[in-house]
């Protein structure tokens, strides 16, 4: 014998949150994504109006219409470009993960209430803030300004480095790391660097290409990127 659900609750309890419809929501990953906002249209792009950031071919060009970023001038610094790919367990590529990049300006300043130093000059034209999709083969890819160095734990100064977060399928929360530059100021008296196990480190590094710096970013077995607890 069946029951109908709405023959036993008043009228007035039949919705969306009562637990004898629908019972406790089931857990989910982070990912994958829905591509349509979360990567925004320009969001890769630290410093231009590019589409940078954003998955155009999985848009019909009729959809394709997110908003670009909208810089209000030139940020100050050396623009840069960084990529790398996301790599799964088995090796192969992650075509529908997310990377956020948070860093501070070129001369080592957060654009955040949280950093009071007014010795430090904030630039008006850089945030620091973006996201970027991977692609078919798993590559993700920034164009930003290299970093300055900011002060860390116990006042010690911290390589210039960006931070990176990951998200993708099969990941119950976020997972963050950093990418430091092979030929970075101060990488080999980082306090953060120092905690990371020597033989470990290289997958913070990233080495210098033709066009920019590459990162990749392994999320499990052999040469598994270091990731911090939040």
């Amino acid at each position: 014998m069946t029951i109908d659900v709405a023959d036993r609750i008043p009228a007035e309890r039949l919705d969306n949150q009562h637990s004898d419809i629908f019972g406790q929501t089931p857990s989910q990953t982070v990912g994958p994504f829905f591509h349509y906002g979360l990567p925004w249209k320009g969001g890769a792009d630290l410093v231009g109006r590019s589409d940078m950031g954003a998955r155009a071919e999985l848009f019909g060009e009729e959809h394709y219409v997110l908003n670009l970023s909208a810089p209000t001038g030139t940020p100050l610094g050396k623009v840069i470009e960084v990529a790398g790919r996301v790599i799964d367990g088995n090796g192969d590529p992650v075509p529908d993960a997310m990377i956020e990049l948070w860093q501070a300006n070129a001369a080592g300043r957060y654009r955040s209430a949280d950093d009071r130093r007014e010795a430090v000059p904030v630039d008006p034209h850089f945030v620091g803030f973006g996201r970027a999709s991977t692609d078919n083969g798993g590559v993700w890819r920034f164009r930003t300004i290299r970093p300055g160095r900011v002060p860390g734990p116990d006042g010690a100064w911290q390589a210039p480095h960006l931070a990176l977060s990951v998200f993708g399928r099969g990941l119950i929360k976020r997972l963050a790391t950093r990418l430091y530059f092979a030929d970075g100021e101060g990488n080999d008296t980082d306090p953060v660097l120092a905690a990371v196990p020597v033989a470990r480190r290289g997958t913070l590094i990233a080495e210098a290409r033709v066009g920019g710096w590459w990162l990749d970013i392994v999320l499990q077995g052999p040469g598994e990127t270091v990731f911090f607890d939040l």
